[in-house]
């Protein structure tokens, strides 16, 4: 169950540091709290920190779409 402000504004948490963030129009920032933490989380899925770990294919394996071949 998330917050409200007195205005009504819903708040929850930023991803990036945990603090309270208001999820509204007002927020040009939402989800984030701050340009600071907007700009964090940017930079971390820009050095690719945000991957899904995934099997590399068997070496004798051809690499593409298998109905092609």
């Amino acid at each position: 169950m998330s917050k409200k402000t007195p205005s009504g504004e819903r708040v929850v948490r930023c991803p990036a540091c945990g603090n309270d963030s208001i999820y509204a129009p007002s927020n040009p920032y939402r989800p984030f709290c701050s340009a600071r933490c907007k700009g964090i989380d940017l930079g971390a899925w820009a050095n690719e920190e945000f991957r899904m770990p995934a099997e590399a294919p068997p070496e004798d394996e051809p690499f593409g779409d298998p109905k092609i071949q």
